[in-house]
């Protein structure tokens, strides 16, 4: 029967998590939970699973583990109530919008000895796994440079914007994580630029649409990051990182992986169209790796830690645009 999962939340995610957990071998959707019972039950229905309020699957004996889907403001709460319940926690990125409230969470994570895994879901992307692993190996030599290209096929619509706590916080969180990953380093400083040149309505909601971050090592490394919400042509997903010895690049990926050739000129398919499918195996594989620390009863990676250095860079950027300066991460 293996690990039984309650998905809370059925939402876009949820339900990219829910397809993960049935493709695992070893995991067993059990139950599913949301504030709309027939969002739940479709997506219960989907992968032969049950329905339950949150309060039920806390309670219930049966549940290893959840994987907490539900909007950011619900996180840090449905952390701790599972922590106190002795189930393994899987939890969307970030855990709050406040580093003081991610502190006071990740304490109590910490006291009762509970499992928390953060979905970073980009670390286990096969082929920017395979850029680390190339690292790893030496074979570029001393990292000394990275590069993260991040772009959306479009703005989100206004509410999310007004939740998500900003383009930081919902969309560089990533590549602050994908920086510490490839440069294997802690950031000393941040300096960051942003506008809004894609849509009016979300600079008047107090965001950016557009952000070029340089991020810097003690050491010196730095990594620069490109992000947008608007990429006219697909989901522009790249990452390059030079080295004293040479350098190493993911590049984006299509559905079809095909080039035509003609005398008008070389062709090749669109992009992804968004994380859903750019990342379906990444979904798969931080899945297989949250149900293997549960089973062999190992500290998983990345965790609470990681989705706190990453906030905090987040929080970093805010003050660089604000101020127009780069920050130092002993600020924050």
């Amino acid at each position: 029967m293996g690990i039984k999962v309650g998905v809370l939340g059925a939402g876009r995610i949820g339900k990219v998590h829910a397809k993960a957990i049935s493709s695992t071998a070893g995991a067993e959707l059990y139950a599913v939970s949301d504030a709309f019972p027939d969002a739940a039950q479709a997506l219960a229905d989907q992968y032969g699973a049950r329905t339950a309020a949150i309060d039920e699957v806390s309670d219930d004996t049966n549940v290893d583990a959840v994987v907490i889907c539900t909007p950011t403001d619900t996180h840090a709460d449905l952390i701790e109530k599972f922590a106190h319940a002795g189930k393994a926690i899987f939890c969307e990125k970030p855990i709050d919008l406040s580093l003081e409230r991610v502190k006071a969470c990740l304490n109590t994570v910490e006291k009762l000895g509970a499992t928390l895994m953060l979905g970073f879901n980009r670390r286990f992307d096969p082929h920017f796994k395979a850029v680390r692993d190339a690292i790893e190996e030496g074979r570029i030599g001393d990292v000394e440079m990275v590069q993260i290209t991040s772009r959306d096929p479009g703005a989100p619509p206004p509410d999310y914007i007004q939740v998500s706590g900003g383009i930081f916080r919902d969309m560089t969180i990533h590549d602050f994580d994908m920086a510490r990953y490839l440069l294997a380093e802690e950031i000393a400083s941040v300096y960051a630029t942003a506008s809004v040149l894609v849509d009016p309505q979300i600079g008047k909601l107090g965001d950016y649409d557009s952000a070029t971050i340089v991020l810097t090592t003690v050491s010196g490394k730095h990594c620069s990051i490109s992000n947008s919400r608007r990429a006219s042509y697909g989901y522009d997903q790249r990452i390059e990182v030079h080295g004293s010895r040479g350098a190493i690049a993911a590049e984006n990926q299509r559905p079809v992986s095909i080039e035509l050739a003609t005398s008008e000129g070389y062709l090749k398919p669109p992009l992804h169209d968004f994380f859903m499918t750019r990342y379906t195996e990444a979904y798969a594989a931080e899945i297989a790796a949250f149900v293997d620390a549960i089973v062999n009863n190992r500290a998983p990676a990345p965790n609470g830690e990681d989705g706190l250095r990453a906030l905090a860079l987040a929080e970093a950027a805010l003050k660089s645009v604000a101020e127009r300066r780069a920050v130092g991460l002993d600020e924050i």
